[in-house]
């Protein structure tokens, strides 16, 4: 056996014919810096909203505190007579309900305080 090693697989003389290729792909949709734009220009406009609306929720922020500013009157003066109106009322049952008790003087604290205290009316 005549064995001269291995043989080694080459390229033909001259080399291979260049492979022709071409890279044609169709634009396909916006490019990179358009979508960006895009969504960018989306954002500002939709903070600018977002702005707008904080600005209008301070506003009326604003003036339902003032409009409660300005009712505290009319709501004190309304608790006033409906606190009185109670007051009334409370020392007419107590004249009604204690008329048989001798020496019972309707409306007269049985506590000897020296100082007045006002009675809290909670109404719900």
């Amino acid at each position: 056996m005549n064995y001269k090693g291995p043989r080694q697989d080459m390229p033909p003389a001259g080399g291979y014919e260049k492979v022709h290729y071409r890279r044609n792909l169709p634009v396909r949709g916006p490019s990179g810096i358009a979508i960006f734009a895009l969504v960018g220009a989306i954002s500002a406009f939709g903070f600018y909203k977002v702005g707008q609306s904080n600005a209008e929720k301070r506003e009326l922020a604003r003036e339902r505190a003032w409009s409660r500013i300005y009712l505290v009157p009319a709501i004190l003066a309304e608790q006033d007579r409906d606190a009185y109106r109670r007051n009334v009322a409370a020392l007419e049952r107590e004249k009604q309900i204690m008329k048989d008790v001798p020496g019972w003087e309707a409306g007269k604290s049985v506590y000897n305080t020296k100082h007045y205290v006002p009675s809290t009316v909670v109404v719900i």
